[in-house]
């Protein structure tokens, strides 16, 4: 599996290059390090595609980023490019061209051998066999790629269930993968039409962080971007500060919890005992350590929800001091609630 890296998304036919230089110089000072620029939309010749683009791509290299290009075969036909000499997009000096649509298989196996070594990255967002069979004709393994499509029109983002298996066939074959998520400001994108550009039609109205989040826990997707222009200041500074590697939950203390259990409760590694249980989510390893430090019953609510946080008070013998994560609604005086877990966010503990 890759390292987990965050990319934005500008869109050089719908915009000024100073204002995409200066959101590219934001994101990068916040740990970004992948840029998507669509050619969809290009309508124009070589040579003022070449003006308009290599301009902006050079500033973006000489900040750090990995340049990926979005294209589809009428675009080759108009720059009157073969897909068998990929040397415009090399003096464009881009990483990875993205076939936004697919050819035989044995094309994209062809081209990933192509002499200026870019990457070929494939769509994702289609449930069939496409991945295994271009890697059937001995394709250059290492410089296949894959990312999902956005979705600017509201409704047509792709289901969970039908994402996860769609990731799932090149998280099998060790892929790199990539998917978008939908800033909350922006309202730019390739098209008229721009609901947001999420991957997932329940990222849609969700703030960015969330959605990053759960592209993260899914295991699949080593590249969060966000899939339209531009992101807020606040959005890329949260985005820079998630850890990209586990799960983070954002709570709300409860007023009654002491320092013992906010101890536990922030200075501590939470790891999910591995004979699981359906009723709570038990970080066991803690009691250990606080086993001697007293926690007394508090006087508040002992009925608890899903993404309620407790942990064991002094009546709970040897668990006193475990925390544990409410997945099923019960009642224990043994247990204290510390703090919830966001109701936005509740839908990642799955």
């Amino acid at each position: 599996m890759a390292k987990r890296t965050l990319g934005v998304s500008v869109y050089p036919d719908h915009s000024e290059v100073e204002v995409d230089k200066e959101y590219l110089a934001k994101a990068a000072l916040q740990g970004f390090s992948r840029v998507f620029m669509s050619m969809l939309e290009v309508s124009d010749g070589q040579e003022k595609v070449m003006a308009k683009y290599h301009d902006l791509i050079s500033y973006a290299k000489m900040l750090g980023y990995t340049v990926t290009l979005d294209v589809a075969p009428d675009i080759f036909d108009q720059l009157g490019i073969s897909y068998y000499d990929l040397s415009f997009f090399k003096q464009l000096e881009a990483d990875t061209i993205r076939l936004d649509t697919g050819f035989d298989g044995k094309t994209e196996a062809m081209i990933s051998y192509n002499p200026e070594r870019l990457n070929i990255e494939l769509n994702m967002s289609n449930d069939v066999d496409y991945l295994n069979n271009i890697l059937s004709f001995s394709a250059n393994r290492p410089f296949i790629w894959g990312c999902h499509n956005f979705y600017p029109q509201r409704g047509t983002g792709l289901p969970l269930d039908f994402f996860n298996s769609c990731s799932k066939r090149f998280r099998e074959q060790n892929i790199e993968t990539a998917a978008f998520v939908t800033s909350q400001t922006g309202k730019l994108g390739p098209w008229d039409i721009n609901d947001g550009l999420p991957t997932l039609e329940m990222h849609r109205d969700l703030p960015v962080i969330i959605q990053a989040k759960h592209l993260f826990a899914t295991g699949l997707i080593d590249c969060v971007i966000i899939g339209n222009a531009y992101a807020s200041d606040e959005e890329l500074e949260e985005l820079g500060r998630m850890d990209r590697y586990q799960l983070a939950f954002n709570v709300k203390l409860s007023s009654d919890i002491n320092e013992i259990e906010r101890e536990i409760l922030f200075d501590d590694q939470h790891v999910r005992r591995g004979d699981i249980t359906d009723l709570v989510i038990r970080s066991t390893e803690v009691r250990q350590k606080y086993g001697p430090s007293d926690n007394p019953q508090s006087s508040g609510v002992h009925d608890f929800r899903r993404g309620d946080i407790v942990i064991g008070n002094d009546e709970f013998g040897k668990y006193k001091n475990e925390l544990q994560i409410v997945l099923e609604p019960h009642s224990d005086p043994r247990k204290n609630l510390v703090a919830k877990i966001s109701v936005k966010e509740l839908f990642l503990l799955d």
